[in-house]
């Protein structure tokens, strides 16, 4: 029997088919085979899997009939099985899946199952012949898969040997292609062979009576690959495990250990052949020795090799030798060393290498007869030495290895001391102080940490590294150390936990107690901490965690977070959630709930979504929502719709779903009968009318979302809510996903549902809102609006329409805005995608289109390539009017999505009947984009044609510009002569004709890219040529090389020698072409083609630049080294490039040196670049810690040869002469480099000994920036332990007397170096007082440097810097001689100001400043009143750079500032204020000023009575004064913001019934600039004063307090509004805190502070207090109707209709944010509620009735042109335009909004209303008109469908309950 080709198993299944039609068992065979089938045409695993289940089923059935057949009647359904099991040999699972059934239907029949596998497997290759890879695939899954497989192989072993040697034979010899797995899979037969029939192997190996040629003839070609001859590194780590499965067949340990000897000595004796046990095979040379022979051997043994053979004695040594210890380790420490491309494997062995010597410890104690970790013996000192090297290693996947060598380690040697009795274990102490001693943020010190608590308790960890906590809340705040610092927190607390439960059992109090004096502080401020990425990975990674460890621990953490502030609100969200997830459930009432109602209001967006994952998830998916869960979700949700931020949408549609699982899934349990947990009896039906009821109402909340009104947030927002329900709550099952699929019982909920009259997903009105959004000016909307029509939608669109859609999209396509364009392409895909046959007939598609109907890709193809010819037909005519009316970019971008983007075409391209019908088709595609590439090209040119020179130069700007003249003349008048006015700016007309030039090529290279990726190698049928034959493939890669070469991207030319003019900006975009080849290579391999490319380049930037270079010209060594800093920067080539670094380091720095700007600037990007690469991971924006986690021992460990470029660097700096130049450029980078690494430990030999003297002598460098970073690059060249030694050291270099300095470089330099080493590393306390006390004490005896003896301000500076550092060193009587020197100087600032004779020196503003830093520091350390006096004094002197500096030290804020010095500094500043603001010397001073005086008083709490006093009779001058700065002197934007918020901060406590004039010009300021044309810093300023003084004023007018405010309070309302729809966020959140603050009772002190409100719930309650507190008064009316915006509906749609040509820009909106549409909406209800007080209220009356005069008439005129326009048939022919127009939808919404106030008016006023001339009609009727204009507008997409009960448009809460 043959082997099954590939089509084989359908050919069998036809025949089985037929041969069983006539039988009784035909239909279950039939059912079988149909399931096959399906199995094999699937290509979703999850879709086959399925299949295979099914067959599986009906197998056991089909058994029992098969079983009274003859052999004869069951053969051919076995055969048929069995052939498609030979095709699934590439998968495991379906493979055993088959092998059940095929042994499932042989029951009885074994005999002749096994006769039909053995001639299956002898027909895989005749004898001799090469196996292919799907034979090899077939013998590995047999051998490893199938018992009857085995039995053949065992009963053919000679011959498959035979074929296998034969095989690898051949692949060696020909080396196929390097993706090819031939070679693999060769190998990895021998192994399985190996693995499974060891027995029958061995005699073969070790018998010389049963020596086998084959298998002598195998091993040395397993050789050959382990030995290099296979260039795949997995073939060659592969052969290494065969060897060793081979080596396990020795039937004596000894005998297989001494091959293995003979193995390892191979390499480094040179012998000439290898005696394997009877084998003797020819060692095969080594062509290119890489080392990794030895590798290859060592991890195939540690992986598989027997433990007997492991650890049994070697008879060629002289002491009692072992291959573990005595082979294999040694081999494990060299390659570690050595192979550093290979760091994964090697140390992989190395973790593998303690895994099995811990398993093999009884027998090594057998053979030594000792200790083998003793504490002196080498084993260990390597061991340590090997781990800790490597603990840093930035590879991938090493630091698993790393945490397992650890704790392997320390656990063989806790076995080894108990083995043998040891009570002294220094190691653990040893290895316990070298952790301590490493900073923290170096992530290998935690890995180590981890494994040694368990053997050394928790309490000894914790006295010994004290600053343990606050290191890991550090670590938490850093994305990569978070892992490593959750596993100690975890540790740490299951030791405690452990600890305490040996010594008392059941104490889970004492526990918690324990736990809370260890660890509530960290978790409670990593919960409260403002950062998000410390609350999340707290939340995620240590709260749930430890309720589950310590459930007592809930109550003090619920104690510590019941405050009202917004930290204690999201830890307690945060809090209830991970008890939740624990407890499974967690019902809120009454506080609880009240409190979470509070969060989901919340301005914060963490604490919101918090509250909204707490309400959503659940342990159980079928767990019911509660009612005041749903309940809380109908007020969230439409209140969170237009959030601007993109992660917040995420996540709220991923708790979306979470709620609509639980409710769908309830309700399916509830539909079955079975009552889900958490439910009472009888409270099935209510929960399942609630659950259709909210996905309804979540249905119609997303839908009316999707206005084109809406501003892009809420669109993005209801689109992601409308996935959320069609994914959740449609029975639509998608084949290639594995997640997320309906259950198989939806159909039984939908009906429910529908039968109810919900749920009517694909309603009419559902589809219009969808393609709507189809023509938003976004990619995203346009793109997920699509998707879901697709995936969800039916087949086919209703006729009209598709025909209506189809016309738009053809308008659209011809739009030069590419927006519009865009739009048309994914109008014209989607249409592709939701029509048949029939709709195709129906659209005007052209002629040879329609001849090929019946394939719908095909006829829209050869329509789209016909419109992109005609509108290049019309471009050689006249480019710019083509350019303006039909530009080509639209109809590519069409084909680009038609051809690539739809599944339905890439089918039909591999069906053999239409194979040359592409072929020709793709063949014109190529050839027109090839012409109209070469012709807009050349047009840039002034060549126009395909005949234009392709290797022309490319145009200079200057050429394009005179060139588009040109053509914009010929489009304009054919030859006039005259030219028009030069203009700076680009006219329309040049904008129209770049954009269809560069956006056109730019589609042509997507498209040809998209094409040759999708058809290089297609599924094609046989006998087909290639959809894109050679030649056409060689034509557009012509046409990818002329864009490269003629637009300006001259990087690949430039590599060959200087261009003739200078085009290029960082090689344009040749580097990224260059990234993309080579990234391209087969990670596996050795990469040669990255080396080589690397090899190149370095070579080429190398080279000399020639002597007559010119600066203006592209260089190709400029070029090399941005395609090197592309490569570095590009993430697919990981750390393959790693090997490369040293080189490209060297290069990077003698290119700073470079005499040419733009190599040095190439250079410098470069060196960035391998910055980043060396020091590994990025910090994301969120994260905390600036500095890079990886030592310098470890940085030097990886890079040896990198050292020494850096050492030459800096001894070449520092070994300069006195008479040279001391400029060396390359030093900054290299100091740079060195400052951004971390200490490491003290260990000895250290590396970085050789750089610290020479960071020592460049101290005394002349060049200031080189002393400073050399002070920084100190600090990692120091271990922490050596730190304080080095200190002292500095502190006696520094001179005693003025006589003693030699250089005032070098007194500086090691000054700043002490600052360096003193200043406390991020997150450490750094040394104690006690420890730098020595220091002090020299410092001391040097204290001269601080006074005017020495005149260089600048070490002055220093030096008291350094002082500061050391504030609890020093000696009392020392403090005090520097307050003296210091109070000395700047007294004699003032002295000199006034006799005008202060000395000026250079540095002395910096001294000053330090000087006036240092007294405000000391004062907030010390809080003493003498202090603080001096602070204040500071601030009274005239001398700027001391005012400034305290003033900046204040607003920084940076040292914790006591409340006494806090409170002096307000009043000063306020006392102050009046003279300051009359001098106004200078612009700069006076906003600082007033920025230091708002951020004092930055707590509204922080103003006192005696704040009051200090402004008595000076408040109101300096108002005045402010306000007159506002309105006459026209400030700069940032001096107006601080003028406006101080003069808010003055009015707030001082708002009386006489300063009424006051008040109202700050209310006019606050509007003028509150305005959306205003820029972003005066309305945000606006909103601050709003914020500081509005709720004040607005409170002043309540209750008659004070009426006079009444038209102020309703303006500053006004401009909360206004502001709270703001379009950017931070002015927005300001305005909320307006809101916030006059809730919920305006009337009420606020008491306990107050919850800032999200910006919709504020703006809610500004509408609320209107009603409420304002609504007799007649100007509220007026006031809430200036937000509805007055459109011109008819002139509107007239626009619409005139089809006016597009022009290229649009012009923006001021404010995109705003929502005229759902502000009317949401103001509707308020109107109408004032309206309804009208009767009772003469002067609202009259408001009213004045509104409905001017505006009533008007409204039912523009109803009835409504109701005229669209019952027309025209309207419906433009509907699909009219359709997706913003401006007439904001029209529409506005006007049934008007048209309901005028309803509610004629209603409310009754007869007075009859006499509004032009009126003419009663409430009644009005209504009627407006229901039927509504219902008309509806059914053409306009207007929503007028809801009955619910309107789930509005925002809000809903009326009720669905």
């Amino acid at each position: 029997m043959a082997a099954v080709p590939a089509a084989g198993a359908e050919r069998e299944a036809r025949a089985c088919a037929a041969f069983y039609g006539a039988l009784g068992i035909a239909q279950p065979v039939l059912s079988c085979l149909r399931c096959l089938r399906q199995f094999a045409g699937s290509t979703a695993k999850r879709c086959k899997d399925k299949h295979l289940e099914e067959a599986l089923l009906l197998s056991r059935a089909l058994s029992e009939g098969l079983r009274a057949l003859g052999e004869a009647e069951a053969r051919p359904l076995l055969r048929c099985v069995l052939a498609f099991q030979m095709e699934a040999t590439g998968s495991s699972s379906s493979f055993q899946k088959l092998e059940q059934i095929v042994t499932q239907l042989a029951v009885g029949k074994e005999a002749l199952l096994a006769r039909e596998v053995g001639m299956l497997l002898a027909g895989l290759a005749p004898q001799g012949e090469v196996l292919s890879p799907g034979d090899l695939q077939s013998v590995c899954m047999f051998m490893e898969e199938s018992s009857l497989g085995r039995q053949h192989w065992r009963q053919n072993l000679a011959q498959l040997l035979q074929r296998l040697a034969t095989t690898l034979r051949w692949v060696l010899q020909s080396q196929p292609a390097p993706g090819s797995t031939w070679g693999y899979l060769a190998v990895k037969a021998c192994l399985q062979l190996f693995q499974a029939l060891p027995k029958d192997v061995a005699p073969l190996v070790w018998s010389a009576a049963g020596k086998s040629e084959a298998l002598q003839s195998l091993l040395g070609l397993l050789l050959e690959v382990a030995w290099g001859k296979a260039p795949n590194k997995d073939t060659r780590l592969l052969a290494g495990t065969a060897l060793s499965m081979l080596v396990n067949t020795a039937p004596q340990p000894e005998r297989g250990a001494s091959a293995v000897v003979a193995l390892f000595q191979l390499p480094d004796q040179g012998a000439e052949e290898l005696k394997f046990g009877e084998l003797v095979v020819e060692v095969p040379p080594v062509l290119e020795p890489d080392g990794l022979e030895k590798l290859v051997l060592t991890r195939g043994l540690l992986t598989c090799c027997k433990m007997d053979i492991l650890s049994c004695e070697l008879e060629s040594f002289t002491h009692k030798a072992c291959l573990l210890l005595d082979v294999v380790f040694p081999t494990v420490c060299a390659l570690t060393k050595e192979q550093k491309d290979c760091h994964y494997y090697c140390f992989q062995a190395c973790a593998l290498w303690l895994q099995r010597l811990r398993e093999s410890l009884p027998a090594v104690w057998r053979l030594t007869g000792t200790r083998i970790l003793a504490q002196d013996t080498e084993l260990l000192r390597q061991l340590t030495q090997l781990v800790w090297d490597n603990a840093e290693t930035p590879v991938e996947g090493v630091s698993e290895f790393i945490h397992s060598s650890f704790r392997l380690l320390l656990e063989i040697y806790h076995l080894e001391c108990q083995h043998f009795q040891d009570q002294e274990r220094p190691l653990y102490q040893q290895m316990l102080q070298r952790v301590v001693s490493m900073p923290w943020q170096i992530k290998a010190r935690y890995v180590p940490l981890c494994a040694i608590i368990p053997y050394v308790g928790s309490q000894q960890v914790l006295d010994a590294y004290p600053d343990l906590p606050q290191h890991l809340l550090s670590c938490l705040s850093t994305n990569h150390l978070c892992p490593a610092a959750t596993e100690v927190y975890k540790a740490l607390v299951r030791q405690q936990c452990a600890e305490r439960q040996d010594g008392q059992r059941g104490a889970e109090a004492a526990l918690a107690e324990q736990w809370t004096l260890h660890w509530l502080p960290l978790l409670s401020q990593a919960l409260c901490s403002p950062r998000p990425i410390l609350q999340s990975n707290a939340t995620n990674h240590l709260l749930a965690w430890t309720l589950r460890q310590l459930p007592a621990t809930q109550a003090p953490l619920a104690t510590q977070f019941s405050g009202q502030d917004t930290a204690s609100l999201r830890a307690w969200v945060s809090l209830l959630k991970a008890q939740k997830s624990v407890a499974g459930s967690l019902p809120l009432r009454g506080e609880a709930l009240e409190r979470l109602s509070c969060c989901l209001g919340a301005r914060e967006e963490s604490i919101r979504l918090a509250a909204l994952g707490l309400l959503c998830c659940s342990p159980s998916t079928n767990q019911p929502l509660l009612g005041s869960e749903v309940q809380l979700l109908r007020e969230f949700l439409p209140l969170n719709l237009n959030c601007d931020s993109s992660s917040f949408r995420q996540l709220l549609q991923a708790a979306v779903r979470k709620a609509l699982v639980r409710l769908r899934d309830s309700s399916l349990a509830q539909l079955r009968g079975k009552a889900p947990r958490g439910t009472e009896p009888g409270e099935g039906a209510g929960q399942l009318a609630q659950a259709v009821g909210f996905v309804e109402w979540l249905l119609q909340l997303s839908i009316t979302s999707l206005s084109p009104g809406s501003n892009y947030q809420r669109k993005k927002t209801g689109l992601l809510l409308l996935a959320t329900v069609l994914e959740t709550c449609t029975d639509t099952w998608s084949p290639d996903r594995k997640k997320g699929q309906p259950p198989r019982t939806m159909a039984v909920l939908l009906t429910y549902a529908r039968q109810r009259g919900c749920w009517d997903f694909f309603s009419q009105p559902n589809l219009l809102a969808l393609l709507s959004c189809l023509q938003d000016s976004t990619n995203e909307i346009r793109d997920l609006a699509s998707e879901l029509l697709v995936r969800y939608f039916p087949a086919t669109f209703p006729k009209p329409i598709t025909l209506a859609l189809f016309q738009l999209a053809q308008d659209t396509l011809g739009s030069p805005r590419v927006q519009e364009a865009e739009a048309g392409a994914v109008l014209m895909k989607t249409i592709l995608q939701k029509s048949d046959s029939s709709t195709m007939k129906s659209l005007a598609l052209e002629a040879e289109a329609a001849l090929t109907l019946p394939n719908r890709g095909l006829c829209f193809a050869q329509h789209l390539l016909h419109m992109l010819q005609a509108q290049y037909a019309v471009a050689c005519q006249d480019l710019l009017q083509a350019a303006a009316s039909a530009p080509m970019h639209g109809a590519i971008a069409a084909l680009r999505r038609c051809l690539l983007q739809v599944p339905e075409v890439a089918t039909s391209m591999r069906a053999a009947e239409l194979a040359q019908s592409w072929q020709e088709l793709l063949t014109r595609l190529v050839t027109t984009v090839r012409d109209i590439t070469s012709f807009l090209l050349g047009a840039l040119q002034s060549q126009q044609g395909p005949g234009a020179d392709e290797q022309a130069a490319a145009p200079s700007f200057a050429d394009m510009g005179n060139a588009i003249g040109s053509l914009i003349m010929l489009g304009k008048g054919r030859g006039q002569e005259e030219e028009e006015e030069d203009s700076v700016l680009l006219s329309e007309e040049h904008s129209l004709i770049l954009t269809c030039c560069w956006v056109s090529v730019k589609e042509i290279g997507l498209l040809l890219g998209g094409l040759a990726e999708l058809l290089l190698v297609p599924a094609l049928p046989a006998g087909s040529g290639p959809l894109l034959p050679l030649p056409t493939l060689q034509t557009a890669a012509r046409v990818f090389q002329e864009i490269l070469l003629r637009c300006r991207h001259w990087g690949l030319e430039a590599l060959s020698g200087p261009r003739s003019s200078s085009i290029t900006r960082r090689a344009a975009g040749f580097p990224m072409l260059f990234l993309c080849i080579v990234s391209g290579e087969a990670p596996a391999q050795a990469r040669p083609l990255l080396t080589r490319c690397v090899q190149t380049l370095l070579a080429l930037a190398t080279t000399a630049l020639p002597q007559d270079w010119d600066q203006t010209l592209d260089l190709p060594q400029v070029c090399a080294l941005h395609v090197l800093q592309t490569l570095v920067r590009g993430t697919g080539l990981g750390s393959a490039l790693l090997r490369h670094v040293t080189p490209m380091v060297a290069l990077a720095l003698r290119g700073l040196s470079s005499p040419c700007w733009a190599m040095r600037n190439a250079a410098i990007q470069l060196f960035s670049a391998l910055t980043s690469r060396l020091l590994g991971q990025q910090r994301s924006r969120g994260e905390g810690c600036p500095a890079e986690g990886v030592s310098l021992q470890a940085f030097l460990g990886q890079h040896p040869q990198l050292g020494t470029v850096l050492l030459g660097e800096l001894g070449a700096a520092t070994g300069l002469t006195p008479g040279r130049p001391h400029l060396r450029p390359a030093l900054h980078a290299v100091l740079t480099l060195l400052a951004q690494l971390q200490p490491g430990a003290d260990s000895p030999g250290s590396p970085s000994a050789h750089f610290l003297g020479l960071l020592l002598e460049l101290a005394g460098s002349p060049i200031y920036a080189v002393r400073a970073m050399a002070a920084k690059a100190l600090v990692p060249v120091v271990p922490p332990p050596q730190r304080r030694g080095l200190l002292l050291q500095l502190a006696r270099q520094l001179p005693a007397t003025p006589g003693w300095v030699r250089s005032h470089n070098a007194v500086h330099g090691c000054l700043l170096q002490m600052r360096a080493l003193l200043a406390p590393p991020a997150g450490t306390k750094g040394l104690s007082a006690e420890a730098l006390r020595p220091v002090a004490l020299q410092l001391e005896a040097r204290g001269w440097l601080l006074t005017p003896a020495q005149r260089c301000p600048l070490i002055r500076a220093a030096f008291l810097q350094i002082v500061a550092l050391l504030p609890s060193s020093f000696s009392p009587s020392f403090t005090q001689s520097i307050h003296a020197a210091i109070s000395t100087e700047l007294g004699s600032l003032l002295l000199g100001g006034k006799l005008g004779c202060a000395e000026l020196q250079v540095g002395s503003a910096i001294l000053h400043q330090t000087m006036a830093h240092f007294v405000c520091s000391e004062a907030a350390r010390l809080a003493d009143g003498e202090r603080i006096g001096a602070v204040c004094s500071l601030l009274r002197q005239p001398n700027p750079d001391v005012q400034l500096a305290v003033l900046s030290w204040v607003i920084a804020g940076e040292e914790g500032m006591c409340k006494e010095l806090e409170k002096a500094l307000r009043l000063t500043l306020l006392e102050s204020l009046g003279s300051v603001l009359r001098k106004r010397r200078d612009k700069e001073f006076l906003r600082l000023y007033l920025e230091a005086l708002l951020h004092l008083y930055r707590d509204p709490s922080s103003w006192s009575h005696e704040a009051s006093c200090k402004l008595q009779g000076s408040s109101a001058a300096c108002l005045e004064t402010l306000l007159h700065m506002v309105e006459a002197e026209h400030p700069s934007p940032d001096l107006l913001f601080q003028v406006l918020c101080a003069a808010s901060l003055l009015l707030a406590h001082r708002v009386g019934a006489e300063d009424g004039p006051l008040v109202e010009r700050w209310c006019t300021a606050l509007e003028d600039c509150s305005r959306s044309a205003s820029s972003e810093v005066l309305r945000l300023a606006a909103a601050c004063s709003l914020q500081t003084a509005g709720a004040n004023v607005v409170r002043r007018s309540l209750h008659g307090a004070c009426p006079s405010f009444v038209p102020v309070a309703l303006r500053l309302i006004n401009v909360g509004i206004h502001l709270l729809q703001d379009e950017e966020r931070e002015v927005r959140h300001k305005a909320s805190g307006f809101a916030s603050l006059l809730r919920p009772d305006p009337g009420e002190p606020l008491l306990g502070g107050c919850v800032f409100v999200q910006d919709n719930v504020g703006l809610q309650a500004l509408l609320q207090l209107l009603l409420a507190e304002f609504g007799e008064h007649p100007e509220t009316f007026d006031s809430l109707l200036q937000h509805l915006p007055v459109l011109d509906l008819r002139g509107i749609v007239e626009e619409l209709e005139t089809n006016k040509a597009a022009s290229l820009y649009k012009e923006d909106e001021p404010n995109v944010f705003a929502e005229p549409a759902a502000l009317a909406q949401q103001l509707l209800p308020i109107l109408l509620q004032l309206l309804e007080k009208a009767p009772t209220s003469s002067p609202l009356c009259a408001s009213a009735l004045c509104w409905l005069a001017a505006v009533g008439p008007g409204i039912l005129r523009d109803l009835r042109y409504c109701r005229h326009r669209w019952s027309q048939e025209a309207a419906a022919r433009g509907g699909m335009k009219a359709l997706g127009c913003a401006k007439l939808h904001v029209a529409v919404a506005v006007l049934l909004v008007r048209a309901r106030l005028v309803a509610q008016a004629l209603q409310v006023l009754g007869e007075s209303a009859t006499t509004v001339p032009g009126l003419g009609c009663s409430t009644q009727e009005l209504e009627q008109e407006l229901m039927l204009v509504q219902e008309l507008l509806a059914q053409h997409g306009l207007a929503h469908v007028p809801s009955r009960g619910n309107a789930p448009g509005e925002l809000g809460p809903p009326s009720g309950a669905a």
